[in-house]
């Protein structure tokens, strides 16, 4: 190597949350003035064309002189969210695998068709269309 030597930021401490797809890496890494400094890593498992996996990744560089707003500003910002819109996360029920808790089956009875009520599309879309002849 050169004079300069390439030296590979040294991971201090880490954290990891997964959820579903997605992997969220929390990492505390040391600057060449020995100081701290946090990564935070998204990662994202896509299946490709032929079946094979590759990950995307996304990462944030946060130093310890902006923790504080960051932190204030990511309260705020979570905290409207839950506000306007609750805790239940909307697109799980537009999962092939969702299956609606106890809150999730109160909310599903109160908008059940009534009898007199017209069918939905979605009863409908079973259809073949090679049964029909010209």
């Amino acid at each position: 190597m050169s004079e300069k030597e390439y030296r590979k930021p040294e991971e201090i401490f880490s954290k990891v949350f997964r959820a579903g797809r997605r992997t969220y890496f929390f990492d505390v890494r040391e600057t060449k003035a020995g100081d701290y400094y946090l990564t935070i890593t998204e990662s994202k498992k896509n299946i490709n064309e032929d079946g094979t996996f590759s990950y995307k990744k996304h990462k944030i560089y946060l130093y310890k002189e902006d923790f504080g707003r960051f932190k204030e500003l990511l309260d705020e910002v979570t905290g409207y969210i839950i506000n306007e819109k609750g805790e239940e996360v909307i697109s799980e029920r537009h999962q092939k695998d969702f299956k609606p808790d106890e809150t999730t089956e109160n909310i599903n009875v109160e908008n059940e068709e009534k009898p007199d009520d017209k069918p939905s599309t979605s009863e409908f879309t079973d259809v073949d269309f090679d049964d029909i002849s010209d």
